[in-house]
C-alpha cells in the first residue's frame, strides 16, 4: 500500500492508504480526526469541508494521492491553543449550532470566505452552498459578519 506525507493541522503525518481513498476517510479513519463529517460523498452537502493549502475543499472528493505534500487544516486546527478562531467564537456568540453536524464544514467555509474577502456582503455570504438541515442560515450570516469585524480589527490575524 502506498505511503503519503502531508501536514494536517500543523503536524507532519505519514499515512498508508490506497491511492484512491478519499482524504475524508484518511482524516477520519486513519488519523482519527472527526471534525470533517460524511454527508453525501459527492461534494454537495459540504459537511466535510476543510482547507487544503488554504483553499476550501470537500475532502470526500479529494483523493489521498492528490493531497500528497499539501497542508490540510480541519476544524480541529483552527484554534490557537485555548483561543478560538474568530469564526469559532462568532459561532458560539451567535448560537449558530442546532444539531451541529454541518457546523465544522460551515465554519471552514466561512474561514475560506474571510481569507478571500475581509468584508463579505450578504450576497457573497449567500453564495455559500453548505447544507444546514436545521436552517440556521440567518445566524450563520450574523456570525460571519461578526468574525469579519473581529478579524478586521486585528483581533486574530
Amino acid at each position: 500500500m502506498p505511503s503519503y506525507q502531508l501536514t494536517v493541522n500543523g503536524e507532519d503525518v505519514e499515512v498508508d492508504a490506497p491511492e484512491d481513498m478519499p482524504l475524508l476517510w484518511v482524516l477520519r479513519d486513519k488519523l482519527r480526526i472527526t471534525g470533517p463529517k460524511y454527508g453525501c460523498g459527492v461534494g454537495v452537502c459540504r459537511a466535510c469541508t476543510c482547507l487544503q493549502d488554504d483553499e476550501e475543499v470537500q475532502t470526500c472528493m479529494v483523493k489521498i494521492q492528490d493531497a500528497e505534500g499539501t497542508e490540510v487544516t480541519t476544524i480541529e486546527g483552527l484554534a490557537d491553543g485555548d483561543e478560538l478562531h474568530p469564526v469559532q467564537q462568532a459561532w458560539l456568540d451567535n448560537d449558530v449550532a442546532q444539531c451541529g453536524f454541518c457546523q465544522p464544514g460551515q465554519i471552514m467555509t466561512a474561514v475560506a470566505l474571510l481569507n478571500e474577502k475581509s468584508e463579505p456582503t450578504d450576497e457573497e455570504i449567500d453564495k455559500i452552498e453548505n447544507v444546514c438541515r436545521c436552517g440556521t442560515y440567518g445566524r450563520i450570516r450574523q456570525a460571519i459578519k461578526q468574525a469579519a469585524e473581529n478579524t478586521n480589527s486585528g483581533w486574530f490575524w
